[in-house]
This record gives C-alpha cells, structure tokens and sequence, in this order.
C-alpha cells in the first residue's frame, strides 16, 4: 500500500484541527512516498506538532501508519499505541 505521511497524518489527526506547530525534518518528509504495508518499516523519520498532540511513525509487524499523543499532560492518561 503506497502512501505518504502527509495521507497518514490526515488519517491520524480526525478531529484535531488546530494549527500545525512544526514538522520535523521538514515539510519535505510528508510528501516522500513509501509501502506502508506488512514488511519492513519503509516511511522516513518524521514528528509534527500541532497546538495539541504531537504525531509520530508507529510500526507493528512490518505495518506502518501515524499515531498521537498529547502535547500537555492530560488526566485521563493515553492507551497503548500499535499491537492488537
């Protein structure tokens, strides 16, 4: 399944629509395209902060999408990320 971080970020972002904060390495990162299916982990590094959770690169046996966490500490804590 070819993708890109920029598709898998809207995926992942759902009803944040607060304001990207910054990408890290670059913007340049969002658009490169890679297999996101079962294999091996082909997506580039990648972080991006908006005013509320900070987004980075989850695998899970060869897998790979976007996943969040929050920017500020938050009672209710966070779940666990990839697995089943």
């Amino acid at each position: 399944m070819n993708t890109t971080w920029r598709k898998e970020f809207e995926k992942a972002r759902g009803n944040d629509k607060t304001p990207v904060v910054a990408v890290a390495p670059s913007q340049d990162v969002l658009d490169e395209k890679f297999d996101a299916g079962y294999g091996g982990s082909e997506g580039p590094p990648v972080l991006v902060w908006t005013e509320d959770y900070v987004y980075f690169p989850v695998v899970y046996d060869g897998a790979e999408w976007m996943d969040r966490a929050p920017r500020n500490p938050r009672p209710e804590g966070m779940g666990h990320v990839g697995g089943g």
